[in-house]
């Protein structure tokens, strides 16, 4: 049986075949590259902040600068989507995503080598500051390069299925970073500024890192162009030649377009960090929990939220991206807002950790929802 695509007719298993399979892969890989290189100041370099600090300064403004570190790389990945998706279009997806493969690797390698307090001042946090917002430019390039190079060689029947396999690469990152980074708090000493994890252990998931990122490189120079890319360049030069690309975009249906899609992407964000990044830090700081016990509670979450990503985009693929996010939406504002309440209401009258972490799951699976595309 012959299936169509880009305009053209191939047979399972050629070369049309295998390279939609391979940028679903790339895009797969490139966002767990992505995802691990996010989570990494909160969970591996979290515990050793006080290598880059002074030792007077209260614990709360050292949480407030951890977390700068987290922010500094979201900063930096819209940036990274206006300037390289720009690229993705004019000079095609898989040379933008080659490029800020290679971009990522560098800034996450270079993170690991910075010095310390003791030997720089402040001035190491400042690197690990700008490098944080460098590497989220190359992030958001990567992201925008990828997905699209995925998505367009998908074939039309398995496009919600491939978009929420790529959507899975979050909590497969997050388990192994945090499996990663408990297993060196276990082995090396860690809880001062001279301890070993803190002078060094940090660095190795960093360094690994930066190793993921150049085998994405490789594998992504292995990719094909865009069929769908490859058929629209000569088309959109020649229009490109009559009018703004950039003034059509702020223009009519297109602008329409890109508010609706603007304000999912940033609803979706903002669900996503506030119902699973944001409830481990509340639960250390003021419910005073073991960081270890929250680590192993979240890791369960994502555990679970790992096929839930693979169920919602099968589910897009049968009853379409509308339906399906507007239930992911209703779900995410009562579902996942009721277990989070539930979770906090358990821990806050003395109740047993494990019956709160039940809504660990509940919460997180609740928030997930497939790439919209």
């Amino acid at each position: 049986m012959s299936t169509s695509t880009a305009g053209r007719t191939t047979l399972p298993g050629t070369k049309a075949e295998t390279s939609g399979q391979r940028t679903a892969r790339a895009a797969f890989y490139g966002l767990l590259v992505d995802y691990w290189e996010i989570m990494l100041p909160v969970i591996a370099l979290g515990p050793a902040i006080e290598y880059f600090l002074p030792s007077t300064l209260p614990p709360q403004t050292k949480s407030t600068l951890t977390f700068l570190t987290f922010a500094a790389a979201f900063l930096g990945r819209p940036m990274g989507s206006v300037i390289f998706g720009h690229l993705a279009d004019t000079l095609g997806r898989r040379r933008t995503t080659v490029v800020c493969s290679v971009g990522m690797g560098f800034t996450v390698l270079l993170v690991a080598f910075l010095p310390g307090y003791e030997a720089v001042g402040i001035w190491g946090l400042a690197g690990v500051l700008l490098l944080r917002l460098l590497g989220g430019i190359f992030m958001g390039g990567q992201y925008t390069g990828a997905n699209p190079l995925a998505m367009e060689s998908a074939e039309k029947s398995r496009r919600g299925i491939v978009g929420g396999f790529i959507a899975s690469a979050w909590p497969v990152s997050y388990v192994a970073v945090s499996l990663l980074t408990a297993v060196l708090v276990v082995v090396f000493p860690s809880g001062s500024a001279t301890s070993a994890y803190a002078t060094w252990g940090w660095r190795i998931p960093f360094l690994i890192g930066a190793v993921m990122a150049f085998v994405l490189f490789a594998y992504a120079r292995k990719t094909a162009e865009s069929q769908a890319w490859a058929a629209n360049k000569a088309k959109e030069e020649q229009a490109a030649k009559t009018r703004s690309p950039l003034r059509e975009l702020f223009r009519g249906d297109n602008l329409r377009s890109l508010g609706q899609v603007f304000l999912l992407m940033t609803g979706i964000w903002f669900a996503i960090q506030m119902l699973t990044v944001a409830p481990s830090g509340l639960l250390i700081s003021y419910l005073h929990l073991s960081s270890r016990s929250v680590i192993w509670g979240i890791l369960a979450a994502n555990v679970v939220l790992f096929p839930c990503y693979l169920l919602l985009g099968a589910w897009g693929q049968r009853f379409g991206r509308r339906r399906t996010l507007i239930v992911c939406g209703i779900l995410t504002g009562t579902v996942s807002v009721g277990c989070v309440i539930g979770m906090l209401r358990t821990l806050g009258s003395g109740g047993p950790f494990w019956m709160a972490m039940v809504f660990s799951p509940s919460r997180c699976a609740s928030a997930s929802r497939p790439t919209p595309c």
